[in-house]
Parts: C-alpha cells; structure tokens; sequence
C-alpha cells in the first residue's frame, strides 16, 4: 500500500517538477519523434528504386486519392487527378513541339495560376530542371536569367508575351525557344502552346525519361531576392526537394486541411512549403494570384482555409485592416512562415483568435533552418542537441564595423556567447550541403567561410545575425553586410547600385535601407553624384529604375551629394547615411521622393515626408 502510494504521488509529482524545471520538455520531445519520424521516412525513400523523387509523391497521391480537390483557382476546382492528367499534357505537347531533352532546363515565367504547377509537374516528369523566373524582372535581368541556368526553353503566360517580345533578338540569338500560354501569338518567333496542349494526349509520362536523375541533379533554380539587380540562380537538388515534402506535415497538416497560397510560386516559400509541401500531405490549396489584405479573411471564410502562409508583412497588412466584428470567424488554426515580428504576433493573436503560429528561419539556397515549435512568440526557433548533431551550426561573433567575422591568435573564429549576437554558420556536410548559385563561382564562394573552428574546416555563411537566449531560443537580430529587407524581400545594395549607375548622369551611386515608422524592414535609399558636366533627369531616372528593378528594390528616396564618403579601403560608408534617414529638415543635400503617380521623382518636401511616416503615402 505504501508503494502504491509512493508510486501515485510519483506519478503526479515529477511531471509538475519537470514542468517547473524544464516547461518545454514534452514539446522537445514532441519534435524529436517527429524528427526522427522526418528522418526515417526519407530515409527509406532514398532507398527505394527506382529512384523516388518529389514528382513521384504526387504521382502516389493522383492514385490514392485521384478526386480530392487540389487546387481551387477563381471559383474553378483541379483534382489531383485533373493536375495528373493536365501536366501529362503539357509533358507530351513538349515532347512533340520543343527539342528539350531530358536534363535540360526550362523557365518559367508565369505569376501564382494553376498552369505554374502543372507545367512544373510537366517538366519534373520529363527529367527537366525550371527555372522559376520573377514575374517582374525586365530586360538586362531578364536575359542573365537565362545565362545563369542555360535556359532552352521559355513557357511563359500571355500576359507577359510584352515583356519577352523586348527581348526576342536576344533569345532568337541564343537559341531559346519561346512558348506563349496562348492558342495564338503575333510575335514572330514565339509559338503558341495552349493550343498544343488541348490537342495532346493525357497519357502517363514513362518513368524513363527520369532514368538519368541523380538525387544531386538540380530539380529547380530560385532566384535569390538578395540579388535584385542581377539575380543569382541557387540550385535546388533533387534531395532538397525530397526533403521539402515534410515541410507542412511536419508541423501537422494533414490532408483534410486547406491551405491559403498568396505567396509567389517563384519563390522558395510558395513553391517549397505551400506547392511541395500540400504533395505530401494531400492536402487542398486555394491559390491567389497575389496578397489581397481586404479580401484575405473573406477567402478564408469561403474555402474553409485552415492553414495560412505568410511573410512578416502579410500579417502587419492584415492587422492595418479596419476591424471587423467576424475578425475571428474563420476556421484557420495554424499560420507558418517567418519574418514576423513580435509585437505584430501579440496583435494579430489578440485580434484574430487562438492560431498556432509556426515562424521558422531558413533562406533558399542555406544548409540550416529552424522552426519554432514551441511558438514562443519572437523567436525563430529552439536549439535542439539532436538536430545540432545533424546540422552542425554556430553563432559566431562579428565585427560589424570591418564586415568580417572576429578570429583569434590562431586565426579561428570565436563562438558568441549565450545572449550575445553572432554570426550564424553551418558546417556544409554530406548532410547539409551547399550546392550554391548556377554558373556563378564567385559568388558560390563567397557564401563559404573556411577556417571557423579548426584549419581545414567548411561552413556555410548565412549572412544573418542571430541570438541565442539563455532558455535556448534562437532570435533573429539582422543581416550583415549590404542587404536590406524590403517587402518580405531581401535588396542587395551593391546590385541596385550597379543599376544606378548606369544612368549616364550618375556618376556614384551608394544605396543603403533606411526606417520607416510602421513598417517592417528598410526601405531603399540611394545617395548619388552627379557627373561632371551632366544635370539630374528625374524623370529619366525614374523609367530608367522603373525598367530595371522590381518595386521592393527601387530607391524610394534619391539623396544628391557632392561626394560619396569611403572608408580607408575605399568601402562606401552607410551607417551614417541610414541613421540620418530622408528627413528633409535633417537633410541639407537635395531630397528626392519616388512618386508612382507622376511617374517621375519629385522633390521631398516636408509635407511628403509628413504623409509617409504618418502612412498617408503608402510605400
């Protein structure tokens, strides 16, 4: 009897001790069970042959469940068996229209609709890697898209036709060929491909034309949005794709959920984790062309949404919405994505209900993430030993002011402490590698950092700052070097400025983020010279800038100065530039502002000043 009792006091006692000693025990054990479950299943799929690839999942799920809807599209339903029948389509009209072999890469150049992810099915059957090219590059951009992956093959949507028809010499010249999701097209050159498709057969695509694959083949190519000037392809393998499928059913989609997709397919969040991760689980997507903040809850409501994406703006876009009474009838219980800052967490929990919010960090072509399993708001995720066994990462400490990592007497780099900001590093293993940006060298190195913790060794630089706590969350501080965030974008400065300076009457250009009150991220800036014997074309430079960059990267405000300052080793100096922001009473130099609706930049007055950091102007 006394046992018993020992026993029962037992059984009460130590979960309430480990409750107050260790309160996150059970959610880390809950993630290693699903890690290790993570682990087990693409283990054994990377065993079985012949070779099982992201495609082959899908392919899996048109059988096992061929009549659950897919993808709901402005009112119009796919099953996953209609997907399966349409992009077998697209793969046979290629086959029979276009000399693209297997191995050969193909762009895409098409927004958020539903013959993105077909055609993308299309290509994976075939054995060819896409490349998933942003919808709003132009011109000089555009052409070194191509270059970067060596492109044969365009499939773009009608309603950039315009854009590609520019630059026709170019891709005749290179040889690539250009189709148009059209049943006709008047541009000599182009060849119309809607019309083809409806003509082909649906018939399954042999698994022989994805013979040749290796888990190291390259699968897709993203363009990183740190690079906007001239973008840098980071080369997706087969493996990561492979392992991207447990992205969403590793934080508990199922297949009975609805996933909300607004985010752009090109990029690493709506592709991998929205388009990948709903092939594992089954589940339903309902696709946007864009974010819509005024109709995002309508949406939910209609579809049954339960789980949402998001970039730190889309949830401060939905809190600056007027409130509403039914702000908290929806069905959605979990929202997952990253960039969300922690005062926009506390008020979009306060005003839109209980969901579970997973904010997680990885960046495209990185060998490490982290999701916050814990959903302890602010922070990106929690050290785990288990998952530091496999990804060997490091926050190092680093010299802001120099742009370097700090090293010791010995040359190596010194680790940051609890609660001290660092650098963070990823050993690049069998595991975790690196496999870098296409055709692009120089900057494939530069993300590699030797030397860190022993001669010899290999890590990836991340590039961002991070923190870790003494209850061993992991925070987000900043990005190092000349990158900004803008728009749930990353701007490389160095880029934009290289666009700048193009202009003939620019003599330098430095370009730098600064603070807007209100907004996430900074917003571009570029202090310019103006060359000798030359005046400053305001209109010329906005149509210049406007032709050249998508909106998130383009210099809102133009600062003329006499001089650009440099450092001793001729690096440009910015941090005063961004702590003096754009006020024009601040600013003694001449203070432009882009102005979207006269299309033309205009002078910064107080008054513009005034409606930009009350919100009046929206940026």
């Amino acid at each position: 009897m006394y046992i018993s009792t020992l026993t029962l006091a037992s059984l009460v006692i130590i979960p309430v001790l480990v409750k107050i000693c260790c309160p996150y025990f059970w959610e880390d054990v809950l993630y290693l069970k699903d890690l290790f479950r993570i682990l087990l299943t693409f283990v054994l799929r990377r065993k079985r042959r012949p070779l099982f690839l992201a495609v082959d999942r899908f392919i899996e799920q048109s059988v096992l469940c061929p009549n659950r809807t897919f993808i709901v599209f402005e009112n119009k339903s796919y099953s996953y068996r209609d997907a399966d029948r349409e992009s077998n389509k697209i793969a046979n009209a290629l086959r029979a229209h276009s000399r693209l072999q297997s191995g050969e890469t193909a762009a895409l150049f098409m927004g958020n609709e539903p013959t993105f992810m077909f055609t993308w099915l299309a290509l994976a059957k075939l054995g060819c890697p896409a490349a998933f090219l942003n919808q709003n590059i132009r011109s000089k951009s555009l052409l070194h898209c191509f270059n970067c992956c060596n492109a044969k093959v365009i499939i773009a949507t009608a309603e950039l036709e315009d854009v590609l028809k520019e630059i026709e010499p170019s891709l005749h010249d290179k040889g690539v060929c250009v189709f148009i999701m059209a049943k006709e097209t008047n541009t000599t050159g182009f060849t119309s491909f809607t019309d083809k498709v409806e003509s082909a057969c649906d018939f399954p695509v042999s698994r022989s034309y994805r013979s040749q694959i290796t888990f190291t083949s390259p699968a897709v190519y993203i363009y990183t949005s740190g690079t906007t000037g001239l973008p840098k392809a980071a080369t997706i393998s087969q493996t990561r794709l492979l392992a991207a499928l447990a992205v969403l059913a590793s934080n508990g989609v199922t297949a009975g959920d609805v996933i909300y997709l607004n985010l752009p397919l090109y990029h690493t969040a709506g592709f991998l984790i929205g388009f990948i991760g709903t092939i594992e689980t089954g589940s339903s997507i309902v696709l946007r062309r864009k974010f819509s903040a005024s109709q995002f809850w309508d949406d939910c409501r209609k579809y049954n949404v339960t789980v949402i994406q998001y970039i730190g703006e889309v949830l401060r876009y939905l809190c600056n919405t007027p409130k509403k009474e039914n702000d908290k009838q929806h069905k959605v219980r979990l929202a997952i994505g990253n960039g969300l800052r922690a005062e926009i967490w506390r008020e979009f929990l306060n005003r839109f209900g209980k969901i579970r919010v997973r904010e997680f960090y990885a960046s495209t072509e990185g060998n490490v993430g982290f999701v916050n399993y814990t959903s302890k708001i602010g922070a990106i995720g929690r050290v785990n030993i288990f998952h530091k066994a496999l990804f060997p990462y490091a926050l190092i400490k680093y010299d802001t002011e120099k742009d370097e990592p700090v090293r010791n007497s010995k040359g190596l780099c010194v680790e940051a402490a609890k609660g001290e900001t660092g650098l963070l590093v990823s050993r690049i293993t069998n595991i975790a590698p690196f496999v870098g940006y296409a055709n692009n060298q120089q900057q494939t190195e530069k993300k590699k950092l030797r030397d860190v913790f022993k001669k010899g060794d290999l890590y990836f630089n991340s590039g961002d700052l991070l923190k870790i706590d003494q209850d061993n969350f992991i925070y987000f501080q900043d990005r190092v070097g000349d990158t900004f965030r803008w728009k749930g974008e990353n701007v490389a400065t160095t880029e934009v400025s290289d666009i700048v300076t193009m202009i003939d009457f620019v003599e330098e250009a430095n370009v730098y983020g600064v603070q807007v009150p209100g907004h996430e991220g900074r917003i571009g800036m570029a202090a310019v010279t103006i060359a000798k014997g030359k005046e400053l074309d305001c209109e010329s430079m906005f149509g210049h800038i406007a032709s050249y960059l998508p909106a998130y990267a383009q210099p809102r405000f133009i600062r003329v100065q006499n001089l650009v300052e440099v450092t001793g080793t001729f690096k440009q100096m910015k941090k005063k530039l961004v702590e003096e922001g754009f006020s024009p009473a601040l600013i003694t130099d001449p203070l432009f502002f882009l102005d979207d609706k006269e299309r033309c930049y205009v002078p910064m007055t107080e008054d513009i000043y005034q409606a930009v950091v009350t919100g009046s102007i929206k940026l």
